[in-house]
């Protein structure tokens, strides 16, 4: 068979095309290597939403798959969610009174530093071997403590026919922890290079300086664990903090996946059985004290860029009664790109490639925060505009239109949640975590949807208040500080987080 010869025209034509290809991956890999120019995005406040998509106006209703529980006599509670249509399981190991949150004062990371560890190997085998087996079974097992978390966690996944093996992998780990002295030695070296290069980072500063701001000497204050309290750490720390903190006794196991509660009971029961009731007694969680008014915190980066802005206040605990409405309002103001802190610093001035806001609310009072990074010159009017968002929700009701979008668009996300076997599996550890209603979770589209315009508006006169709100800015001091000053005192800091005046 003979193919035809191309034709001149037709080579010019694939030349043509060849060309084009090339200038563009140049091109792209030329605007890579440079800083994009500073021009203002285009304005979208011409823009008129015609709200013709189709929206159904009925409450969405839900009936959330329930998991089954039991309670172990080791205090272990059990939490089984049966999923057979995948041969997968997963399961996470919640373990209170392990995390960061009870570290000692003086030993700040103690408690993620054990966590680190207990993967580096056991009493019968090295780190290389349980990274080996983990490969063999292409399964994953990790342990984690925060650094200001009430608890631990060990978390897993395989395939079903990998279960019983990972299983017992993860109670050796669990229970045998080795902690050797090598092992120590190499994360310690990784683990200081690590803090080096975090101070560099001006959204860890900005970070940083917010958590004390919000939380003074709480320990949710903590974001990170200290150098001093690293080279302090010893193999004997790490073995005492294990056997008194790795206990039962109000630890919980959640599973989820190609596996039920009669099975999962058997296994755990089989494999743990050494891990036994402790009596140590729980230490609860408590407030940090309230914030006495505003302040203004400066952390001085010469030559930077762009600032860092964090605007916050201390909000709610997770069992709130204001959790739904807070979380709506957070919507409107931060809630991604149709937030209206995105809209207005990003799309209508240009100042910043994103904007949003969260709410953090744990066990204990927690923090709501806005921020975004722009552009060192624009800093002063970026800062004004973000305020003013703020006092808009609090002088403003929100336009119903604009309120039920937001308040759609959460019970979308809610909706996208339950298509997956480990969001529902969260949702119901986070029944037993803040002991929730049983049917909380089926009623959460009801609760959003009731939300009203005048709510939100009452909830941020309550909490974002302009004497509780803290302003943190992480930038150029010669072209930063004067701006803030307008705005009241400042306290000024260093990036190693000193105090260098005002």
């Amino acid at each position: 068979m003979h193919l035809p010869r191309p034709t001149i025209s037709t080579l010019a034509i694939l030349a043509t095309a060849l060309l084009v290809v090339v200038v563009s991956g140049l091109s792209r890999t030329i605007s890579a290597q440079q800083p994009p120019p500073a021009i203002d995005a285009p304005s979208t406040k011409g823009i008129v939403r015609k709200n013709k998509v189709p929206v159904s106006s009925e409450i969405l209703k839900i009936k959330l798959p329930k998991a089954a529980e039991s309670d172990l006599t080791s205090g272990l509670h059990l939490i089984v969610l049966e999923d057979h249509r995948l041969p997968q399981i997963s399961f996470q190991l919640f373990i209170p009174g392990a995390g960061g949150y009870y570290d000692p004062a003086d030993r700040p990371g103690l408690a993620t530093f054990t966590a680190a560890l207990m993967r580096e190997g056991t009493a019968t085998r090295t780190s290389s071997e349980i990274s080996r087996q983990l490969e063999v079974m292409a399964a994953s097992l990790a342990v984690g403590a925060g650094v200001s978390s009430p608890e631990a966690t060990l978390t897993g996944s395989c395939l079903s026919d990998q279960f019983d093996r990972l299983l017992d992998l993860a109670t050796d780990v669990l229970l045998h922890p080795s902690f050797p002295d090598e092992e120590l030695a190499r994360y310690k070296q990784r683990t200081r290079s690590g803090f080096a290069q975090q101070r560099s980072n001006p959204g860890f500063l900005a970070g940083e300086m917010f958590s004390r701001a919000i939380y003074g000497t709480h320990p949710a204050g903590r974001v990170s664990p200290s150098a001093s309290a690293l080279d302090k750490t010893t193999r004997e720390a790490l073995v005492e903090f294990h056997k008194t903190r790795y206990v039962p006794d109000r630890a919980a196991l959640a599973i989820a996946g190609d596996i039920s509660m009669a099975e999962s009971r058997a296994l755990v029961e089989a494999k743990l059985a050494g891990w036994t009731k402790s009596g140590i007694a729980g230490i609860p969680v408590s407030d940090p004290q309230p914030i006495s008014g505003a302040g203004i915190y400066f952390i001085a980066r010469p030559n930077s860029v762009q600032t860092n802005l964090i605007v916050g206040t201390q909000a709610i605990e997770r069992t709130s009664p204001d959790f739904d409405v807070l979380s709506v309002m957070n919507k409107v103001i931060g809630g991604g790109p149709t937030g209206r802190l995105f809209i207005h610093l990003r799309e209508e001035k240009g100042y910043t490639y994103g904007a949003g806001s969260t709410l953090v609310a744990p066990l204990y009072r927690g923090a709501w925060q806005a921020a975004t990074n722009v552009r060192t010159e624009v800093t002063e009017p970026a800062l004004n505009d973000l305020l003013s968002e703020i006092r808009r929700l609090r002088d403003e009701p929100v336009p119903d239109q604009e309120l039920n979008d937001a308040k759609r668009s959460m019970v979308a996300e809610y909706a996208l949640e339950l298509e997956s076997p480990a969001q529902l599996l969260n949702l119901n550890v986070m029944s037993w975590r803040f002991k929730l209603s049983s049917d909380y979770w089926d009623r959460r589209a009801e609760r959003l949807t009731a939300v009203t315009s005048a709510q939100v508006q009452a909830a941020a006169r309550k909490y974002l208040a302009p004497d509780r709100l803290q302003i943190v800015a992480v930038g150029d001091p010669a072209r930063v500080a004067d701006s803030l000053k307008k705005l009241g005192a400042i306290e000024t800091y260093d990036i190693e987080g000193k105090r260098v005046g005002s």
